[in-house]
């Protein structure tokens, strides 16, 4: 039995989960000096709290996406959904920085079975000329989550406590699930063989890389214990993730990462920048709020209100820009937000010194919010406008995946690049310093300074990243002329070789 789908209702009920999930990416950035005083940790292993949730999340999500297309998107997202919320009920009852960690690993596990669904339920249920609206409400929802998170983390550390960052999922994900059952529909299943020895290749590659990565500055670069060295990990990851893009071009059955998808132009291109966007987004915050925490000594409630513009303006401009994006051609919007997104945080790394005027600040953070709402909606539409339905979960696993890898290495990179300059300018304070300042007071002048500084020079990661992107993006080829969506399906084969049909409908 078949029934009328109705998609914009499953897309916001699928949103709701996605925007609490991508929430938790930044929320616990402007939590950390909490975290840091409650838990009794160090720089380094609290920012594991962030990378840790990462890594669970990143790993899994190739292997997700396609359990999405052999068991069903929704049952898939709503078992995640379940994991998920129960996982940030333990994370706000963590009683040391060790059980956090596990808890955000777990917490991980469960977006990585959410994210790949909604990608996979938009390229399957919605015609290819409305999939420029319908990305451009996934990508306000990415955009705005990612802002929104330090904002809403402030506010709570500030009323109720850290644990409340993770504990207030728990009635959003009531809410999530319900809507998510009553109205996202069944969609049909394709059959998939599972790559295991695809899984253990990836995740040992990049646990490796990572690990030695974030822990080199805690090592000084050299040996962790024995003959096992930083850079001996680093290289060996590298070699295992080599390994593992050999196994997947050699597989002969149904490999994880189905490299033939590269061949699209847009899609390649699409996912090198999404890595750029990961990376960037998840290593913009944290020295933002070292600075107004520690240097400046506000309260998080006015840390976080310092980066509201951004989430004020990508709210209002990422809806418009979603739209555009099916009437223009998406590398034009997308090359201008990242330029917009490059020049704003360049001229926040140059504006904050100690005693900067906070107003002035909040101008180039209303860029970054410009910025970042014509990234997100062009970036997905473009990876997403030749994708067949067959291979929908397995694009949309990809693309996540690719964000999510940028997001590691992002979270890794800062925590280096961050102990780095602070063993630079201000020797030994990278150990106790942000651990023992106290919330509401600023650093001594003589401090405050080199802290400063170390702040500034590590927010030229993000500049980076994001000039890259705009650069990058130059290069996508003009979409095709979309044909009618009866059309389309008819000339698409099912996973079985045989013409899919063209009605838009669920399976009951």
């Amino acid at each position: 039995m078949q029934r009328e789908l109705r998609p914009w209702p499953a897309l916001w009920a699928l949103v709701i989960g996605f925007f609490m999930i991508l929430v938790d990416s930044t929320i616990v950035s402007v939590a950390n000096p909490a975290i840091m005083r409650g838990l009794d940790a160090d720089l380094t292993a609290v920012l594991w709290v962030t990378s840790a949730y990462l890594l669970a999340y990143a790993v899994p999500l190739l292997i997700t996406g396609r359990l999405g297309d052999r068991f069903g998107p929704k049952n898939i997202y709503l078992i995640g959904l379940v994991i998920f919320t129960l996982a940030s009920l333990w994370c706000g009852f963590s009683g040391d920085i060790e059980t956090l960690i596990l808890a955000r690993v777990v917490q991980g596990l469960g977006a990585a079975l959410m994210t790949p669904q909604t990608m996979a339920v938009i390229t399957r249920i919605f015609p290819p000329n409305q999939r420029g609206a319908a990305m451009g409400l996934w990508g306000a929802v990415a955009g705005i989550a990612t802002l929104v998170g330090p904002i809403l983390g402030g506010v709570l550390v500030d009323s109720l406590g850290w644990e409340w960052i993770f504990i207030v999922n728990v009635p959003v994900g009531v809410i999530a699930f319900v809507l998510a059952l009553r109205l996202v529909p069944k969609l049909e299943t394709h059959q998939h063989s599972f790559d295991w020895l695809g899984v253990v290749l990836s995740a040992v590659g990049m646990f490796l890389v990572i690990f030695g990565i974030q822990e080199g500055e805690t090592y000084d670069w050299g040996t962790i214990t024995g003959p096992i060295t930083v850079w001996g990990l680093i290289i060996t990851g590298l070699v295992v993730l080599a390994a593992f893009v050999v196994w997947q071009r050699y597989n002969r059955k149904e490999p994880l990462l189905p490299l033939s998808l590269f061949r699209d132009r847009n899609f390649s291109l699409a996912n090198g920048g999404i890595t750029l966007v990961g990376l960037a987004i998840v290593a913009m915050p944290l020295p933002l709020t070292f600075y107004f925490q520690v240097a400046r000594g506000l309260e998080p409630t006015q840390s976080a209100l310092m980066l509201a513009p951004m989430a004020v303006v990508a709210g209002v401009m990422a809806p418009i820009i979603g739209r555009l994006t099916d009437r223009v051609d998406p590398k034009w919007i997308a090359a201008v937000g990242f330029a917009i997104t490059a020049a704003s945080l360049a001229a926040m790394s140059l504006l904050i010194t100690p005693d900067v005027e906070l107003w002035v600040l909040l101008i180039p953070a209303a860029g970054l919010g410009l910025g970042t709402s014509g990234i997100w909606a062009p970036l997905a539409s473009t990876a997403t406008r030749n994708l067949p339905p067959a291979q929908a979960g397995a694009g949309s696993g990809v693309y996540n995946m690719t964000r999510q890898v940028g997001s590691v290495f992002g979270a890794a990179a800062i925590t280096a690049l961050l102990n780095a300059r602070l063993e630079a300018n201000l020797p030994g304070f990278s150990e106790s310093g942000a651990q023992s300042s106290q919330a509401g007071q600023a650093l001594p002048p003589q401090i405050a300074a080199g802290f400063t500084d170390a702040m500034s020079q590590a927010l030229w990661l993000p500049v980076v990243a994001f000039a890259l992107g705009a650069v990058l993006v130059l290069f996508f080829a003009k979409p095709k002329q979309t044909v009618a969506w009866g059309e389309q399906q008819a000339s698409q084969p099912d996973a079985a070789g045989s013409p899919a049909t063209g009605s838009l409908s669920a399976v009951d």
